[in-house]
């Protein structure tokens, strides 16, 4: 009978420590769960990218504008030019698939402060939301790489025209910001 006590056998001594088992388990399963939770509310409330390599900010972007060459011009929340391609619909985006890693589309919604005009957003053919700016889909350009330069003004690529979204809605007399025809979107 003393061997039953010593290894805990029918004693109140095993059954605290079969007790607390269970215990320091639900504990320790408590902790990692809101450690878990904790992460993914970092995550969810950071701002940051949304793997794109594109230069525009993840939903709900703050768009800017910026003067180039003569056209005040929407951009990114980084001073990328936006632009608009002739052959989308107000409900719809033309560019996909090698296009669109071209002419990286704006996430939306977004919208500018000051900036008097529609924005909205329109679901692309993957099913994600793309932003608008007076029914015209936005993109950037992967061959704009720096902050207010507009190579892709006036470029005839992909089915048809690209243009620099101003926010005038049409292009300054004179010609575009890149010097090469087109601009704002007076198509």
């Amino acid at each position: 009978m003393t061997t039953r006590k010593i290894l805990g056998r029918g004693s109140g001594d095993s059954g605290q420590r079969i007790s607390r088992r269970p215990a320091r388990l639900r504990i320790i399963l408590a902790l990692t769960a809101a450690a878990a939770a904790a992460a993914v509310l970092a995550a969810c409330s950071s701002g940051g990218s949304s793997g794109s390599s594109s230069p525009v900010a993840a939903a709900s972007s703050t768009l800017k504008t910026a003067k180039i060459g003569g056209a005040t011009v929407l951009t990114s929340p980084k001073g990328f030019t936006l632009y608009s391609f002739a052959p989308d619909t107000p409900t719809k985006s033309n560019c996909n698939g090698t296009c669109a890693q071209n002419w990286p589309p704006v996430k939306g919604p977004a919208a500018a402060s000051g900036v008097k005009g529609t924005f909205g957003t329109i679901k692309r053919s993957d099913g994600s939301a793309q932003a608008t700016f007076d029914g015209h889909p936005l993109y950037t350009f992967v061959g704009d790489t720096a902050p207010r330069q507009a190579k892709g003004n006036g470029v005839n690529a992909a089915g048809g025209l690209w243009h620099e979204v101003t926010t005038s809605g049409s292009a300054p007399a004179g010609g575009s910001s890149s010097g090469s025809g087109g601009g704002g979107y007076g198509y």
